[in-house]
Parts: C-alpha cells; sequence; structure tokens
C-alpha cells in the first residue's frame, strides 16, 4: 500500500500530460486543417483569439452570453452561389460562465462552432428553424405552437418561429422542406439581415465546415426567386 500511492499519483501525471501532448497535437492538426479549408475557398484564416470581427455575431443571443468572449480558428471570405453571394465568416467561439458561491463556486467554459453569411437584402425578418424537441411538443400542448406546413413530416421533425409568418412560408417551400429533412442542418437562425449555423454546442472540424458550407450554398440557391426581389424593392 506505502508503494501503491506515489505509484497511482506518478501514473495520474503520466496520463495527464501524455492527454494533453496528444490534445495539442490534434488541435494543431485541425489549425493546419482549416488553414488549408481556407485556401482552398480564397479565404483568409486567422487562428488566434481575438474580439475583432465579432460585430455580427453580436445580433444573435449565445454571443452575448458569460464572460472571457473570444472568437478563434476565423475563416473568413465570399459564399458563392449560383444566384446570391453573401459574405460569410466561420469559426470557433468560447466563453465562460461562473455559478454557485464559496465551495461550491464553478466555471464552465462553453465551446461551440459556427458560420455566419449577411444576406444581400434588406428588411429581411427574424426566423429560426431547428429540430423541435419534447419542450416543444409539451408546449404545443398548451397552445404556445410553432408554425405549421402542409407537410405533416416536416412540421413534425422541425420547430419554425418567425416574427413574419408570411415569409417563413415563402422561404420554406415544399424543395426547401424536402432539403431541410435530407440534409438535417444545425439550428438556423436569421437575425439583423444574418444567418446562422450552429448547434453552439460543438466544434468542427474542417470537413464539418465544408459541410455547413455546401449546406448554405444550396440553402441559398433554393431562395425563391420572388422572395428576393420582394425584399430588394
Amino acid at each position: 500500500m506505502e508503494v501503491g500511492g506515489p505509484i497511482l499519483i506518478v501514473l495520474v501525471i503520466a496520463l495527464v500530460i501524455t492527454a494533453a501532448i496528444f490534445g495539442h497535437i490534434a488541435a494543431k492538426k485541425r489549425r493546419e486543417a482549416l488553414a488549408a479549408l481556407a485556401d482552398s475557398l480564397g479565404w483568409s484564416y486567422d487562428p488566434d483569439h481575438t474580439t475583432a470581427g465579432t460585430a455580427p455575431l453580436e445580433h444573435f443571443d449565445m454571443f452575448n452570453r458569460g464572460r472571457s468572449r473570444r472568437a478563434y480558428n476565423t475563416l473568413w471570405g465570399t459564399l458563392d452561389t449560383d444566384g446570391i453571394d453573401c459574405s460569410a465568416q466561420a469559426g470557433d467561439y468560447r466563453y465562460k460562465v461562473t455559478r454557485g458561491s464559496g465551495k461550491n463556486r464553478r466555471t464552465h467554459t462553453y465551446r461551440f462552432s459556427y458560420l455566419i453569411f449577411r444576406l444581400p437584402f434588406r428588411g429581411v425578418p427574424d426566423l429560426t428553424i431547428r429540430r423541435e424537441g419534447l419542450f416543444d411538443k409539451i408546449s404545443g400542448a398548451f397552445g404556445f405552437d410553432d408554425i405549421d406546413f402542409e407537410s405533416a413530416e416536416f412540421s413534425k421533425k422541425y420547430y419554425v418561429q418567425s416574427s413574419d409568418r408570411r415569409f417563413a412560408y415563402d422561404l420554406i417551400h415544399p424543395r426547401m422542406m424536402e432539403f431541410l429533412l435530407r440534409v438535417h442542418p444545425p439550428r438556423i437562425d436569421f437575425s439583423g439581415g444574418y444567418v446562422l449555423l450552429t448547434d453552439g454546442k460543438s466544434t468542427w472540424q474542417a470537413e464539418q465546415f465544408e459541410r455547413r458550407l455546401a449546406f448554405a450554398r444550396e440553402f441559398l440557391e433554393l431562395w425563391p426567386a420572388h422572395l428576393a426581389d420582394s425584399l430588394q424593392a
């Protein structure tokens, strides 16, 4: 027993150091992959923590939580599609929240990835599209319902809320519903003319950023022409 204690401590320390080394290597490889992705897109990339370039993010609640807020591993450039081109930004975000007091005081750090792009239209209403959860179903039973669509499958799987129901119906047409049902995107939020994609919980690998960008391009290509014309008027 006398020998086991020190050996156990050494083993724990060794495991912590090993985990830190592997974590550092994984983070370095991820930064290299993100830099390569930015280069392939003709975008810029900055791996450092920064408060610069966060103005678009401030339109959304999750970027105004906690303290020690930082954007990092930031990529920015133009999101090109056949019909609509948007300035875009993607990367990682971090904030800290402290709860409790005294011995029970704890600080938790939240990290997640995001993609945000600015629509080239004026007067775009706020909109949320996300997977429907149990709480939404309970709320619906008490009359706090979201917007329902002709597709029963889509209405069952997705929660949609907007400041303009007509805009929601125009944007989420049958082909758009089929697309969303097929690809299962993260939460989509419209605010201040920006569109945000994130689950607010996880960080993405380079290939996941690529998939989010591909989703955004197809999402924009499915944007109805008459809706684009009405918002540009």
